[in-house]
């Protein structure tokens, strides 16, 4: 009989915190599959989950396969940093090269960061925990992560879950915002897209300008924006095409995986289940709505200082959900008027937030962890 207790060791000591915890975990990798809800994060998050609520595995002990990849790089910024060498060798910034007034529609639609901050502290969350939380609302997964590890570590689970859960939902939050508050003849505003040759001296010259202008004026992003200028540059320069093809697919997709694991090793049912999870899920939600708003509202502003020129919707594409918020922004703009085409121009907003919210994720550091 005593191998039937062997057995059945692992079971004993399940508690009721580890099941449900590993509910959650086949709930996310279910909305993985099943709805295709940012699949490439939240199937690793699940499967980390799964894994850190079995018992007396050792895995999230000190030398344990969790607890090290945690280390490697949750610990310290080395995973965001790499995911973001693959995000840079993706985007093209072209679009807000040639208009690059929409940088400030990115700058607005940070403003859920900054609120959320603020409501997080009147639910009793300190600074560094509510700053985190508010992080949420840059609309970028490896930044909150970033930020979460430095500042609240014991909230890096509920926060990386809310970020990717509700990056998925951008095309189900942002349109109910959007509608609110514009109105149907804003919305039928058409922006005919100029194309304006960017030279290649232009762009390879960006991304080595934008590192040292953000470096200096916020060392603290220094990290993320460098990796993402690299991988911009590793673009742009044409005479290394291994190299950024690298960066976009077999870089980016290791490094995703293991991020997804270790960022789901930290949801132990002990310290996962509480009410600050729910509080962060749900200031998550106001973080996101408040960006929407913030861009909008800073669009309606451009469009009547402009004579009625620019669609205000261009503002809700601030956020750095790239480059989802920018496809919502010309769905919602051809339910008007199936002959408007704003996508060129959301995405110039939507490359512009990409660089706000790294921006916005090292002034933060620097304030509160005294970079």
């Amino acid at each position: 009989m005593e191998w039937i207790t062997d057995l059945l060791y692992g079971f004993m000591g399940l508690t009721l915190s580890n099941v449900a915890m590993i509910a959650v975990g086949g709930l996310l990798i279910y909305l993985a599959i099943s709805k295709e809800y940012e699949p490439l994060l939240l199937l690793p998050i699940g499967v980390g989950c799964i894994l850190a609520n079995i018992p007396l595995t050792g895995l999230t002990d000190e030398h344990g396969l969790l607890k090290t990849l945690y280390d490697a790089g949750i610990a310290n910024e080395l995973f965001p940093s790499l995911v973001f060498i693959g995000v840079g060798a993706m985007t093209d910034f072209g679009p807000l090269l040639q208009n690059p007034k929409l940088v400030l529609l990115g700058a607005a639609a940070q403003f859920g960061i900054f609120g959320t901050l603020l409501v997080a502290t009147l639910f009793g969350f300190n600074i560094n925990e509510a700053a985190s939380i508010g992080m949420i609302g840059s609309a970028d997964g490896p930044t909150s992560i970033y930020v979460a590890s430095e500042l609240a570590p014991k909230l890096l689970g509920p926060i990386a879950v809310a970020a990717y859960s509700y990056m998925s939902l951008v095309p189900i939050i942002q349109p109910p915002v959007m509608r609110l508050l514009t109105t149907k003849e804003e919305r039928r505003i058409k922006m005919p897209y100029i194309s304006r040759p960017i030279s290649k001296t232009t762009r390879i010259l960006f991304p080595m300008v934008v590192t040292l202008i953000c470096g200096l004026i916020a060392p603290m992003s220094a990290p993320l924006i460098g990796m993402l200028m690299f991988g911009n540059l590793l673009r742009e320069a044409g005479v290394v095409n291994r190299l950024s093809q690298a960066a976009q697919n077999e870089l980016a997709n290791i490094v995703t995986i293991f991020l997804g694991i270790a960022v789901g090793s930290t949801m132990r049912g002990d310290t996962f289940l509480n009410w600050q999870t729910i509080l962060i899920i749900v200031m998550g939600l106001a973080a996101f709505t408040l960006d929407t708003a913030g861009g909008v509202l800073l669009g309606k502003l451009f469009c009547a200082l402009s004579g009625r020129k620019i669609n205000p919707l261009i503002g809700a594409s601030g956020i750095s959900a790239f480059p989802m918020s920018a496809r919502v922004v010309q769905r919602v703009g051809q339910e008007e008027d199936h002959t408007n085409y704003l996508l060129m121009h959301a995405m110039g907003s939507n490359t512009a937030g990409q660089l706000a919210s790294v921006m916005a994720g090292g002034a933060v550091l620097a304030l509160l962890a005294g970079g």
